[in-house]
C-alpha cells in the first residue's frame, strides 16, 4: 500500500498503517497463523520456548533527531533478539505495539518497520503480529519469542572459581551516546555503535553448548549487568581493568570530553555484548575474552575494590 510523501498517522487511518506494515514482514516456516488474526499461531519443535518483552519511550531510550526511524527500528529488534542469545537460544517470532501522534508521518512508521525486519532476518526471525494505537508520543513494546535446543543459561549458575568472559563490542554505544549528548556527531563510528548496535547473535548458542554456567546481555552497563548475575548466583565478581583493550575512537572521546574511557566499557549499554561465567578457561569459546573472576561473597568489585565510576543505566 502506497501513501503519499507526506501522509500523517492520521490520513492513513489505523487499519490502512496495519495493512502497510503487514506487507513489509516475511513469514517463516514455523508461522502458521501470522498477522491479521486474534493471536499468531506457531509451531513448536524440541527444545524450551522462550519469552522476553521490552519497551522503549521516545525522550528516554531514544531520540527521532538522533537517530532515524529505521536505526530506532534496528535497536527495538536487536535489545529483544539479545535477550533470547542471552539465553543460549535463537528468536523465532515477535509482536510490536507501536503508540505515537496522529501527526507522526507515515514514511517514519514504515522505515522504523523495515529496520526491525531487516535486523529480525539476521536470525531468520519473522514478525508476528503487533498492535497500533495513539499516544503523545512514540513508545514501542515488543514481545519476543524463541527456542533453546538445550537448557536456557540463566543468571543463577555462576560458581565460585568460574572465570567471567565476554564476547561483542562493548562500551562504543555509550561512547556514541556521550558524544550525541555534547552535541557532536564524531567519532562516526560510535555514533553509528549507538545507532545500530551489533549484537553477537551466534555467540549465545555456542556458550551454552560450551558448558556456560550463567550469562547475560550487557543492555545496562557492564557492572551493574555483572551485578545481576552476582546476585542471582549469589557470588562475588572481580572485573579485571587489564583485560580490556580500549579502541582508538574511545580513548578520543575520552580525551575530548576529560573522561576516562574505560568507564565507557565498565558502565556503558546498549550494545547487547554478552556476559557470561565458565568452569575454567580451557571452556571459555573461541571469540570471547576472560576480564574477571568469580569468587565466594557478594558483589561486584574492579581490580578487588569497590568501582567509584558509573557502573550502568537505571530506570528509576
Amino acid at each position: 500500500m502506497a501513501f503519499p510523501p507526506d501522509a500523517t498517522l492520521a490520513d492513513a487511518g489505523e487499519f490502512g498503517l496495519i495493512a502497510a506494515l503487514t506487507d513489509l514482514f516475511d513469514q517463516g516456516e514455523h508461522v502458521l497463523i501470522g498477522p491479521g488474526d486474534d493471536a499468531a499461531v506457531l509451531r513448536v519443535k524440541t527444545g524450551h520456548v522462550v519469552v522476553s518483552t521490552d519497551l522503549m519511550v521516545e525522550g528516554r531510550h531514544f531520540r527521532r533527531d538522533w537517530a532515524s526511524a529505521a536505526d530506532v527500528g534496528h535497536r527495538a529488534a536487536a535489545q529483544n533478539l539479545s535477550d533470547i542469545n542471552a539465553m543460549g537460544g535463537r528468536a523465532t517470532s515477535l509482536t510490536i505495539g507501536l503508540a505515537a501522534p496522529a501527526d507522526l508521518p507515515v514514511q517514519w512508521a514504515l522505515d522504523f518497520a523495515r529496520g526491525f525486519a531487516e535486523e529480525c532476518a539476521l536470525v531468520g526471525a519473522s514478525i508476528v503480529g503487533g498492535d497500533l494505537t495513539r499516544a503523545d508520543q512514540v513508545v514501542i513494546a515488543v514481545t519476543v519469542i524463541g527456542a533453546c535446543t538445550q537448557p536456557p543459561v540463566v543468571r543463577s549458575g555462576a560458581q565460585p572459581g568460574d572465570v567471567l568472559a565476554i564476547v561483542g563490542r562493548q562500551g562504543w554505544a555509550a561512547g556514541g551516546l556521550a558524544v550525541l549528548g555534547r552535541g557532536f556527531r564524531s567519532p562516526r563510528v560510535l555514533v553509528e555503535a549507538y545507532r545500530r548496535p551489533e549484537p553477537p547473535y551466534d555467540a549465545g548458542q555456542v556458550a551454552a553448548e560450551a558448558g556456560a554456567t550463567s550469562m547475560i546481555d550487557i543492555s545496562d552497563g557492564l557492572l551493574a549487568d555483572a551485578g545481576h548475575v552476582a546476585d542471582a548466583s549469589g557470588v562475588a565478581i572481580d572485573v579485571h581493568r587489564g583485560a580490556f583493550e580500549i579502541p582508538e575512537p574511545l580513548q578520543a572521546v575520552g580525551a575530548a570530553l576529560g573522561d576516562d574511557p574505560l568507564q565507557f566499557i565498565l558502565g556503558g549499554g546498549d550494545d547487547h555484548a554478552l556476559l557470561a561465567t565458565f568452569p575454567d578457561v580451557a571452556s571459555v569459546p573461541t571469540g570471547w575474552a576472560v576480564v574477571g573472576a568469580v569468587a565466594e561473597g557478594s558483589g561486584v568489585t574492579v581490580d578487588g575494590s569497590a568501582y567509584d565510576g558509573p557502573t550502568g543505566w537505571t530506570h528509576f
